[in-house]
Formats: structure tokens, C-alpha cells, sequence
């Protein structure tokens, strides 16, 4: 499936973005802004079912597929977040980035329950300002506004990929190029377990403290000093 593409910057070198389940691009507003004064063109998606992409036939392959079948290969930066950093990793071997950064993702994220899915449908139905902003206190007034515009985009059958996805341990068996992860304080989806396997597996695991999931949201001044060298 092609994507819905977002470019910004024409810069000499190329970075991809890639969101996390119910967002859209707009979630790294911030980052981008930084890529594009570093003098790169950014090219972020959305998912399917997210944004301005189509909807249907939900799985974690197919993820990656869209990824592959929509993004250039041979970019110099490809930076995935949670469900987006699962896909990135099974893409990652095809697009051939110079440089690939996986943000808190959803590797190990096992076990989703029916009541957690269920908070998770409720709290994109229902959100408001004052709801998210009650869950992120540490959250810009435009990463408030971008979370509720992914919400107002998202089509909540993509549950189904969260459940397959929790079904079982999606770790990447190699770095298939050089790679950063970057965990937040606690993870919910690499223990501490898993972060010890991905360094032994060829992989770079830098953690931010006290940042929830979304590290680029919570403490967006260390989210940027954890991706020292790599940008």
C-alpha cells in the first residue's frame, strides 16, 4: 500500500520518520524542524489507518510492506516510534537506511489485554484537550493539538495490529544497519532483559531518564541529546 507522504526541507541529505499507533506525522513536529536546520529533506508517513492514508487489511507484515513500497531506499536517517519502529525493523533490511533509529519500540510489547485495548479505544473516542493533557503534563501546547489530530484520523480497526502484535516477541534478530535504541525509563515494550539481547545483537541501546513512551514528547531536550552522533 503506498502511504500518504509528508516532505518538508531540501536539504542534500534524507531522513524518514516513521509514528506510532494513533498518531500521525504530525507527532514529530519537533524533530522535524531540528532535521530540516541540520539541512535534511524529511519525508514522514503515515501508517495506514492513520492520517491521510488508507484504511483495511491490518497486520504487522503489512506494515513494513508499506513502508518499502512507499519510502525512497538509501535514505541517510530512518527514525520509527513504537508500532512504527516495529515496522521500520521489518523494512529496515529492504529501504537500506544509512542510519536507523528506533524509538521505545513495540518489539516486546506482549500481553495487551481486552480492558487495555479497550482504555486505549476509550481514550481516543473521548479525548480532549484537558484529557491529554491530564495524561502528558509534560507535553508542548502543539504536541497536545498533534495528538488530537491523530486521534481525529485514526481508525480504531488498527487495534487489530496492536493485538497481533502483542501475540508474541518481535525482536530483530541483527542491526541489518547501524542502529540506535532508545528506550524510556521504565519501557513497556524492551525489558531490561531485551535491551541487554539487542546490545549483544549489534545494536546501540541508550535510555532516557524519566521519559515515558514517547521520549520526543516528554523531554524533548533529551530525546535530542540521546541521538548524539546519530543525526
Amino acid at each position: 500500500m503506498r502511504l500518504a507522504t509528508h516532505v518538508t526541507g531540501d536539504g542534500d541529505r534524507t531522513a524518514l520518520l516513521v509514528h506510532g499507533a494513533m498518531s500521525d506525522h504530525g507527532t514529530w513536529h519537533a524533530l522535524e524542524a531540528d532535521l530540516v536546520d541540520r539541512g535534511y529533506q524529511v519525508i514522514g508517513v503515515d501508517l495506514r489507518g492513520h492520517g491521510r492514508s488508507p484504511r483495511g487489511d491490518y497486520s504487522v507484515a503489512a506494515l513494513g510492506q508499506d513502508l518499502v513500497d512507499t519510502l525512497p531506499t538509501g535514505a541517510d536517517l530512518a527514525v520509527g516510534h513504537s508500532m512504527g519502529g516495529l515496522a521500520l525493523s521489518l523494512a529496515v533490511e529492504r529501504l537500506r537506511p544509512a542510519r536507523a533509529v528506533y524509538s521505545d519500540p513495540a518489539f516486546q510489547f506482549t500481553g495487551a489485554s481486552a480492558a487495555a485495548l479497550d482504555a486505549m479505544r476509550h481514550m481516543v473516542t473521548q479525548a480532549t484537550v484537558e484529557s491529554v493533557r491530564a495524561m502528558n503534563p509534560r507535553w508542548s501546547d502543539a504536541d497536545v493539538e498533534a495528538e488530537l489530530a491523530g486521534f481525529a484520523a485514526f481508525d480504531p480497526d488498527f487495534f487489530d495490529v496492536v493485538t497481533e502484535a502483542s501475540a508474541q516477541d518481535r525482536m530483530p534478530t541483527t542491526a541489518v544497519v547501524p542502529s540506535l535504541v532508545q528506550l524510556a525509563d521504565p519501557s513497556f515494550t524492551v525489558d531490561e532483559d531485551g535491551a541487554r539481547l539487542l546490545a549483544q545483537r549489534g545494536f546501540t541501546v541508550r535510555t532516557v531518564a524519566g521519559a515515558g513512551h514517547c521520549i520526543h514528547r516528554d523531554d524533548y531536550p533529551a530525546f535530542l541529546a540521546s541521538l548524539e552522533g546519530w543525526l
